[in-house]
């Protein structure tokens, strides 16, 4: 879970206050102290944290809290809220030049991830209906001229490279021209980074921003590295005077340092976040939303979008004339699992549910494996089994377990998955013809 240790001990703390009828000051005060030691532990700057603090106490033992009916519920909001402006209040977006191309700089150090991140940001950017190109300026690091060209090749966008013997700036300057007469949009430039800062690494970016004179300049950060990370960040910031940041590997950080420090130490905006290894996991950066995730309130939005990104219009209408006529199969099952696998990582998508960062899922284990399982036993069955699954005896069961490499009793526990699901879909259908005729439904199990 993203930021999952802090998460668990805020809402934990948080929670204690939500079962008080009143709250008193030293109430909020010792709830103050467990969140101050809970940032701290999760990496944040203290003197961010020492920040967010006041101004959360300041507002908590005011009238809108103490003398509010559900007073702990306020201290809540006002939780929220900070963590909110903390990170940025509000979806910071590129800033695209009037007249193409908007030419983006990508700096950072080794190993943030900063080429895998160009190729990425080229594929968001595509899908918005952009005309990208990218540029190979790192001439250092072995390979990564050719681990850009095979990014660029995946995401289907065009890569210019000169090799590594001429100077980044001339071939920066070069990629410019090129993507300016091929049409491009949008230039992306990959930069050489080091293990650490250093006045060659430094001098030579400024160098590159002199003389192309980018839109953006976006500091790559590994967002695992914590507190090193904000000092890294005020390091590019002082240098190069940056437009915003990138935070990667956020889907691995349970601490959110990071996440939670940069943009109040460098007053620069979070403006994406990688989300995971593939190459479309790239998603905007919304505080507000991330907050919400944070204190457990779940990220509907973001679900939603992923849901209308992946899912086609029709074939949700087709499927809703199927569980509506009772034809749901397993060749509808199978398509649904596809395109859920789709969204993202299953833990991810209940992180985005209200509730779902609470006890009731600390335990749970989504394993991702089961579902490749689930997918090889409907594969294993016969076009007539998937339409009618009721045909499945003993000994098709037996077929279908050896065809997919599973056992028996995990074709017999899909089946009988399949079958519950198929009656709480008809339960839901006589639902909504119940409530079209205006009358009224009672589930058959109350």
């Amino acid at each position: 879970m993203v930021f999952g240790g802090l998460a668990e001990k805020l809402q934990n703390t948080l929670n204690k206050l939500k079962g008080k009828g009143k709250l008193t000051e030293k109430d909020v005060s010792d709830a103050m102290r467990e969140v101050r030691l809970a940032l701290l532990e999760a990496d944040v700057n203290f003197k961010v944290v020492r920040d967010f603090i006041k101004k959360v106490k300041e507002r908590a033992i005011g009238v809108e809290v103490l003398e509010s009916l559900t007073p702990g519920q306020q201290v809540i909001k006002i939780v929220n809220e900070e963590l909110t402006n903390l990170m940025g209040q509000t979806q910071s977006k590129i800033n695209f030049a009037s007249k193409p191309p908007t030419i983006i700089m990508l700096v950072g150090l080794q190993g943030a991830g900063k080429t895998t991140t160009c190729g990425k940001l080229a594929s968001l950017l595509k899908k918005q209906g952009k005309r990208p190109l990218l540029v190979a300026g790192d001439v250092y690091r072995p390979a990564a001229i050719k681990q850009l060209q095979v990014v660029g090749k995946q995401v289907d966008v065009p890569v210019f490279t000169m090799g590594d013997q001429l100077s980044p700036v001339d071939i920066a300057k070069a990629g410019v021209e090129h993507g300016i007469s091929h049409s491009n949009d949008v230039i992306i430039i990959d930069t050489a980074g080091r293990l650490h800062i250093d006045e060659n690494l430094m001098g030579e970016l400024t160098d590159i921003k002199i003389f192309i004179e980018p839109d953006e300049i976006l500091l790559v950060l590994d967002s695992m590295t914590g507190q090193d990370a904000v000092n890294v960040a005020e390091e590019f910031n002082s240098n190069l005077e940056i437009d915003g940041i990138i935070l990667t590997k956020l889907d691995g950080d349970t601490r959110g340092g990071a996440a939670l420090s940069v943009r109040a130490v460098t007053n620069k905006p979070i403006k994406f976040v990688g989300m995971g290894e593939k190459l479309d996991d790239l998603e905007v950066f919304h505080p507000d939303r991330m907050a919400s995730r944070i204190l457990g309130m779940g990220d509907v939005l973001s679900l939603i979008e992923k849901a209308q990104a992946t899912f086609d219009a029709k074939k949700a209408k087709d499927l809703h004339e199927k569980i509506r006529k009772q034809e749901f199969n397993f060749e509808d099952f199978l398509e649904q699992l596809r395109q859920v696998q789709s969204m993202g990582p299953i833990s991810q998508l209940l992180e985005m549910i209200p509730g779902a960062g609470g006890k009731q899922f600390k335990n749970l284990e989504v394993d991702e494996k089961e579902l490749v399982h689930i997918e090889a036993i409907i594969q294993s069955m016969t076009r007539e089994e998937r339409q009618n699954p009721s045909i499945i005896n003993a000994n098709r069961r037996k077929r279908i377990a050896q065809g997919s490499g599973t056992t028996i009793q995990q074709v017999n526990r899909l089946l009988k998955q399949f079958a519950q699901t198929k009656k709480m879909m008809k339960q839901f259908t006589d639902m909504e013809k119940s409530m079209k005729k205006g009358g009224r439904f009672k589930l058959p199990f109350f």
